[in-house]
């Protein structure tokens, strides 16, 4: 960065998808450190919506804002399955790139781009959004000191009604299916309560006999001491994003886990055998939170390494999963 932009960061966005429009770009213009200079999209007139709402230039291709020589990071929400080709291209041509989760549909590629992007000095993050609210450090802190004993077990879901026909999450080639949209969500929900080392006992994919698309699915993942992780998800069921974390003493459920409002205060209920205690915690905003984590990574030249690797943990999880998962037809 020029002396001039020395402390802020100058985004591009990649992609006018409507999680950028409804929370990744209210963060973004809301943080002092950052100047959003340039959208890209395939249809002008969309980034020309973005931009005039969020500011900067739109462009009428992703190609446009990689090369921009006033971009010093990229932002891309685009489809899971064009990820890989887009990041590389921004690290390539130096940019620091935040991408929406999942990075990648694999272990293998998400591992050779963190390796590019390590080797160029530059900063590539996921947006696992989650991680960042403060209510999951609650939780953790409240499992430490004993509050529900010992730990005993995982419950985590996150599913939703079926989308409009033709959305991106019905075409393996684009959206890569629930599975990679959603599971992820309680898979690293479990590894950040239980621990990376996680391993796969068995489950169950249910998906579509003509195009072989995951709609949904549970899973079974274990701690070396036999701590059960079940996990559902899916996209043809009512509405839920939760965890459980169960205990000797207790049951500890968190709920609304993954996608609160940055003005929701999260409650945290702990059932025992004879009462139940709910305990409301602060509103936080997560997508603000990442983004300024990113931000300040940048400017600092931090790596976020245990980010980085928890990306990684994850991926190669979820390949785990995916080899081993019954696939049943439907």
């Amino acid at each position: 960065m020029s002396d001039n932009t020395a402390q802020r960061v100058r985004f591009g966005v990649i992609g006018c998808a409507d999680i950028a429009w409804r929370r990744t770009l209210p963060a973004m213009v809301a943080n002092p450190a950052i100047d959003v200079v340039a959208v890209g999209s395939r249809d002008l007139a969309r980034a020309r919506t973005f931009t005039d709402r969020y500011g900067g230039e739109p462009l009428g291709s992703y190609q446009a804002v990689a090369e921009h020589p006033g971009v010093d990071a990229v932002y891309i929400p685009l489809p899971l399955m064009m990820h890989a080709e887009w990041v590389e291209k921004c690290l390539e041509a130096g940019k620091h790139v935040l991408v929406e989760k999942p990075m990648t549909d694999g272990y293998k590629e998400s591992h050779r781009l963190m390796d590019l992007a390590r080797s160029r000095g530059l900063l590539l993050l996921e947006n696992y959004m989650f991680l960042h609210h403060t209510q999951h450090a609650e939780v953790r802190k409240m499992i430490a000191e004993g509050d529900i004993g010992e730990v005993r077990g995982f419950n985590g879901f996150f599913t939703i009604p079926p989308k409009p026909d033709g959305d991106i999450r019905y075409q393996p080639d684009v959206g890569g299916g629930a599975f990679l949209d959603f599971g992820g969500y309680p898979i690293r929900a479990a590894l950040h309560v239980l621990g990376k080392e996680l391993s796969v006992v068995g489950a169950v994919f249910r998906e579509t006999a003509d195009t072989g698309v995951v709609m949904s699915g549970s899973v079974l993942l274990t701690s070396p001491e036999g701590i059960p992780a079940q996990l559902s998800f899916g996209m043809e069921h009512s509405y839920q994003n939760s965890y459980s974390v169960f205990g000797s003493t207790g049951r500890l459920l968190v709920d609304w886990a993954f996608t609160p409002p940055e003005t929701h205060r999260p409650v945290v209920r702990i059932d025992r055998q004879d009462h139940r205690e709910e305990i409301t915690l602060a509103a936080h905003h997560q997508f603000a939170s990442i983004i300024g984590s990113f931000v300040n990574a940048v400017l600092s030249g931090e790596e976020l390494r245990a980010e980085q690797e928890g990306t990684l943990e994850q991926a190669a999880l979820m390949e785990q999963v995916s080899q081993q998962a019954v696939r049943i037809k439907i």
